[in-house]
Formats: structure tokens, C-alpha cells, sequence
């Protein structure tokens, strides 16, 4: 029933809110306002593709009830990642970790490094791990890094993963282990649940319609992700993935070396010695090899091979150039000396000994030495070099060519998610809390939190695009497409947030006008809109969720503005691992300067409204409504100003009752 009643209101919420969006387009523009009324109807716009993505993540929502039981003798390696957590908080959860009942082997990946963590480690059994020196002035790539620098030197055929902070149940094994029974089940999500959070949750933390309904939704289409910790993960399909990725790095490497040969081999035509003839003739032989080489490639030949010959047929190249010229400096030599001898310049018999040691009767041993100096004849065509090297099938430009867990963005879990599902890997949502962590417990934490979250969530979507990943259904491009979506809704709150500023200051409104025709398209898709999600929360309060989505639009406007600019440009995210501990300090209103500048404006725009609709200038419906908007945005924000003033968790208010979640 409740299946049938869920898409009843989604199909109910798509049909009226096109309807009122249409109309919106076609016909109740103010164009005379354009500069508002435009942005208005693309902030509409946004929010309803965003319900209509929404709507098709819960159409197929997944209740798996009780898990499968495991398969006897499954290996496992338990990680518990960490970088410069307190060392009693990392051994809190190591030591639970050794308690689970299953058996498996117990790590610390211990990114810091630190001394003191890996003798208390030892002291207690558990396995140590840091990065190996191949790591040294390579990139790190964060938790990425560490947890494919630990995928190297171990062995289980499961891992689960567990933040510094994440106190597993003993049964966590047990109840996740027997998914894998189905071959092609790569990974098993659990929720996220935090224990430091009071029952208002001034800060936002738990996610109820994230780890319930949305994950579900996605476990139906077989699109649930890694959410980087409480997740088993089958290393076969891990190393399975890390292959490919080698594979696919290699030939976007040797393909991009090929392709820019052309303008490589101009440039180094254009060098003063390129003049001489045999150094043209060397750059005419590099040239037919490469362009052999690109045919061969999409003759499916195998890369090795084609940049193996690509790469004998340039050394020979320059050898040749090398010898021919080191051959005219032995003539020029011996020339020199006989014009010394016949001058009498020469020296006695000591002296022509010593011209006769300049010509070693090894001429491919100096052939070679020269080939590889910098005053060889091409020292000036570096370019050829250039393009010599990147003719390699060794990832030199990592610690490890094998990495397993995507390296694209700041958050690894979504990526290296959706890669499996590419490659036809299963996932499953387990909805049981088989662990509880610590939350931020200050403001300052939660945003470097939900920043990091965002930007690693719009990386992935400017770098792999899901709706153009092939391999993927289109049913996981939607999925994983709706959550990249969401985090550009910070655009669409400026929005909101301006109109009934304008509407109540300037008397502008951004439709023609607010008629009959208005209220009837747009009030029942705001409520059945509304209906949608409660019936799909099924009792779960979501109201932090939605206020927090709105609330936070300047920390969503930095995160997709900064990850283009990385992701384009280069330029550095600046990573930090979210603080477990509460960051000293008294309220940090800075914090949330845009916000309170925004609240500001709104409670203005009231004052002002008020006096213009008594004066006349405004009318009585529209300053109403704009009026009852304006409420709602303040009430909105107003969850910041009590997250600022919020002074962190008071154990006694823990419950320590954590029902499971099915």
C-alpha cells in the first residue's frame, strides 16, 4: 500500500508541477522584470527536476529485511582509517573492531604515521600499517591513498572499512557477509549513525531520509553507494576496478602522446638544428613511427607493444644521429691534430697519445652515454624526449600503478562506487545500524564537513559525468545524477531568498500577476509535493534536512565554484579531515555572515513592506504572500543562529538505546 501511495504522489507531484512550471514559462513571465523574473523561473525550474529526481529515487524503494547468513570461512580485513584522530579515540574503535565475532584481522591505517599509535597497536595484536616509501613526493590522494597503499599488502577477500570513530557492533560481520553469497555483489552499505547528537540536532547531523528512504530508493535500482565507512567491499572487484583504471590511465596517456606528436615534431622542426640534415632526417623517422603507432592502436593492437616499437624505433633514431655526429668529431679531430703536427704546434709522443685516447675504439659505448647527455645533438629538441617518455607503460607519476579506490575527488566512495557499477558490480543497502560514530559538534566542524562532502560530489560530476559513464543503466546515471544535482540548489536559494526582497522594498514581482490562475497551479503541487515526503519518511523527521538544504547555500555555492576551479584550472581544494573533537571558542558568527546578512535584509524587507502596503504602493495579496515567504525563509535560517549558540553534546543526554533499523 504504501508502495502504491508513494507513486500515486509522485506521479501526482511531476504532472502539477510541470503544469505550474510551463505555465510559469509561457505564460506569467513579467518580462519588464526580466533581470528577476528569469532567475525565479530557473530556480522553479531547478526544484523541479530536483522533486522529479527525488520522485524516481524512492519508485522503487528496497526493504531487505533479514540479511543472508555468510558463507563459511570468508577472509576479512578490517581497516580502521586514520590520520591525526586522538590516539584513545583510534583504539576505542581498533579494539572494538578486534571484538568482532566473525573472523578477520584487524588494521590501523595509520596515515600520520605515528609512533606512539603503532606501539600501542602492537601492544594489543593489531595489525599496523602506514604508507611505504614509494609514497615519498608522490600525491597522497587523502584516505584514498591510505586505503590503496593497505589493499597492497594485504589479503582478506572482504574488507570493511570503518572511520577513526565508528565503533562497530560485534555482529557487523554476521549480518553483512552473507550479501556477498551473490557473486556479483561488490559492496554492502550499513547507515551512519552518530551517538553525540541530542534530539533536536541543532547541527543536522543524522540523515534518517538519507540512510532510509533515499538509500533505499537507490538499492532498488541498484545504484546504493559507498558512503566511505560502515561498507564491506569484495577485493576482487576493487582490484578488478584498480586493472581497468590502469588499463584506461595508459591508453588516455600513450593516446594523448600520440595524438599531440604532430605539433610535438613541429616544434622541434623549428629548432636551429633541425637545419642539419641528418637531424631532419631523425625527426622524419620519429615521425612515421608514430604515425605506425596510431594506426596500430586502432588496428587493436596492444599498447604495449605498439609503445615498445615506437619507443626502439626513436632510440635507434637518435643513436643514429649521435653516432653520425660523433663520427664527424672524430674527423674534425683528427683533422685538428694533423694541422697541429704539420705546424708544429704538437706536442711530443705524450701528446699524441693522449689525442688518440679522444677516440675510444668503443664507439657504441660513447654512443650511448651521449644519447642520454644533455649536450646530445637533440638536446635542443626536448619536445622528442618529451614525447619518448610519455611513450611508457609504467605509472611513474603515482606510488603504485594499481589503485583500487578512485582518486578523482576529495571523496572517493561515490566514485569508486559508481565505477563498479559500471563494470556490472551489485551493491546492496543493509538498513541496520551496525555502528554509531561521533558527529561534529560545532558549527566550524559540520561545514568543513558538508564543504568537503560537496566539493568531492562535484568533482566526480565534472570529471565523470554520470549520465555519460557507459556501463552504467540509466537508472544509476539518474541515481547518482540526483545526488550530484542537489548540491547546486545554493544557486536557487540566492533566488528564493531575493524575490520577496524585491517584491516588498521595490513592489516588483516577477509574474504578471497574482491571479486565480496562480494559486490554483501552484498550491497543490506545493502540497502534494509536501504529502510526497512525508509519506516516504514514513515518520522520520526530515524538517533539519530541509532546513539545512536551504541554510547552508553560500557553504553549496563555494563548493561548486571551488571544485571547477580545481577541476578546470588546477587549482588546490585544500583537504582537511573533519576535527572529532569540538574546536574551542566562543559563538563564530562569521560563520555565517551571508546568512545573517540575509536574515537582515528579509526582516527589512517586512518593515518596509508593511509601510509600502499602507501607503498604497504595494498590493494586499502579493504583499501576503511574499510575507508568508519571507516567514519561512527566517525560519530556515533561524536553525543557524541556534547552531552557532550550540556548545556541544552533554553526555547525559545520551541514549544509549540504539534500536536497529531494518
Amino acid at each position: 500500500m504504501r508502495g502504491f501511495l508513494t507513486r500515486l504522489l509522485v506521479v501526482l507531484t511531476v504532472i502539477l508541477g510541470t503544469n505550474y512550471v510551463a505555465w510559469r514559462w509561457l505564460e506569467s513571465l513579467n518580462w519588464s522584470a526580466w533581470w528577476i523574473a528569469v532567475p525565479l523561473v530557473l530556480a522553479e525550474t531547478y526544484s523541479l527536476i530536483d522533486v522529479g529526481l527525488f520522485g524516481l529515487t524512492v519508485w522503487k524503494l528496497r526493504s531487505r529485511g533479514e540479511p543472508p547468513a555468510p558463507a563459511p570461512g570468508a577472509t576479512v580485513d578490517v581497516f580502521v582509517t586514520t590520520y591525526n584522530e586522538p590516539l584513545d579515540l583510534v583504539m576505542e574503535t581498533a579494539l572494538a573492531a578486534q571484538r568482532i565475532r566473525h573472523p578477520h584481522t584487524t588494521w590501523i591505517l595509520d596515515d600520520g604515521a605515528r609512533p606512539e599509535l603503532r606501539e600501542r597497536a602492537a601492544e594489543h595484536g593489531l595489525g599496523y600499517l602506514t604508507r611505504s616509501e614509494d609514497w615519498k613526493d608522490m600525491p597522497r590522494h587523502a584516505k584514498a591513498g591510505n586505503l590503496n597503499n593497505a589493499l597492497m599488502v594485504t589479503e582478506g577477500e572482504f574488507l570493511l572499512i570503518l572511520d577513526a570513530d565508528q565503533i562497530p557492533s560485534p555482529d557487523i560481520l554476521d549480518r553483512t557477509l552473507g550479501y556477498f553469497n551473490e557473486r556479483r555483489v561488490a559492496l554492502v552499505q550499513t547507515p551512519q549513525h552518530f551517538v553525540n547528537v541530542p534530539a533536536d540536532d541543532p547541527l543536522g547531523s543524522q540523515a534518517p531520509l538519507f540512510y532510509g528512504p533515499i538509500q533505499q530508493g537507490k538499492d532498488g535500482w541498484n545504484a546504493a553507494f559507498f558512503c566511505g565507512s560502515n561498507a564491506v567491499l569484495r577485493r576482487e572487484a576493487l582490484m578488478q576496478l584498480g586493472l581497468r583504471g590502469y588499463v584506461r590511465e595508459l591508453e588516455r596517456s600513450v593516446g594523448q602522446a600520440l595524438k599531440a606528436s604532430g605539433k610535438v615534431l613541429r616544434k622541434a622542426r623549428r629548432s636551429p638544428q633541425a637545419q642539419d640534415p641528418a637531424v631532419a632526417q631523425a625527426l622524419d623517422s620519429v615521425e612515421r613511427a608514430t604515425a605506425q603507432a596510431r594506426a596500430d592502436i586502432d588496428g587493436g593492437a596492444s599498447l604495449d607493444e605498439v609503445t615498445y616499437r615506437v619507443r626502439r624505433h626513436v632510440d635507434a633514431a637518435v643513436r643514429r644521429l649521435v653516432g653520425a655526429d660523433l663520427s664527424a668529431l672524430g674527423a674534425d679531430l683528427a683533422e685538428i691534430a694533423e694541422l697541429e703536427r704539420l705546424t708544429g704546434l704538437a706536442g711530443g709522443p705524450a701528446d699524441a697519445a693522449a689525442d688518440a685516447r679522444v677516440l675510444p675504439g668503443d664507439i657504441d659505448e660513447i654512443v650511448g652515454l651521449m644519447s642520454a647527455r644533455d649536450w646530445s645533438p637533440l638536446a635542443a629538441l626536448e619536445s622528442v624526449q618529451a614525447l619518448l617518455d610519455a611513450l611508457s607503460v609504467e605509472r611513474t607519476g603515482e606510488a603504485q600503478p594499481i589503485m583500487p579506490l578512485a582518486t578523482i575527488s576529495v571523496t572517493e566512495d561515490m566514485a569508486t562506487a559508481m565505477r563498479l557499477h559500471s563494470m556490472g558490480w551489485r551493491s546492496v543497502y543493509h538498513h541496520e545500524v551496525l555502528a554509531v560514530g561521533l558527529a561534529p559538534e560545532d558549527l566550524q566542524t559540520m561545514l568543513t564537513q558538508r564543504l568537503r562532502w560537496a566539493q568531492g560530489t562535484v568533482q566526480v560530476l565534472l570529471r565523470e559525468n554520470p549520465l555519460g559513464v557507459t556501463g552504467l543503466k540509466w537508472g544509476q546515471r539518474l541515481m547518482y545524477f540526483a545526488t550530484m544535482w542537489s548540491y547546486l540548489s545554493g544557486f536557487a536559494a540566492v533566488v528564493y531568498l531575493a524575490a520577496p526582497v524585491v517584491y516588498l522594498t521595490l513592489g516588483i514581482l516577477p509574474v504578471d500577476s497574482l491571479s486565480a490562475e496562480f494559486f490554483i497551479r501552484f498550491i497543490p503541487f506545493m502540497v502534494v509535493n509536501q504529502l510526497l515526503f512525508l509519506v516516504v519518511a514514513r515518520g522520520v523527521p526530515t524538517w533539519r534536512g530541509q532546513q539545512y538544504n536551504l541554510a547552508l547555500f553560500p557553504t553549496w555555492i563555494r563548493a561548486c565554484t571551488t571544485a571547477a576551479r580545481n577541476v578546470w584550472f588546477g587549482r588546490p581544494l585544500g583537504f582537511a579531515v573533519t576535527p572529532k573533537e569540538r574546536q574551542d571558542g566562543g559563538p563564530a558568527w562569521s560563520l555565517i555572515r551571508p546568512q545573517l546578512t540575509a536574515m537582515v535584509l528579509l526582516a527589512v524587507a517586512l518593515v518596509l513592506g508593511a509601510v509600502r502596503l499602507a501607503v498604497g504602493l504595494n498590493e494586499p495579496i502579493g504583499t501576503l504572500v511574499n510575507v508568508a515567504w519571507v516567514a519561512y525563509d527566517l525560519m530556515v535560517l533561524g536553525v543557524l543562529v541556534k547552531a552557532v549558540r550550540y556548545g556541544g553534546y552533554v553526555p547525559e543526554e545520551r541514549n544509549t538505546e540504539h534500536a536497529v533499523q531494518r
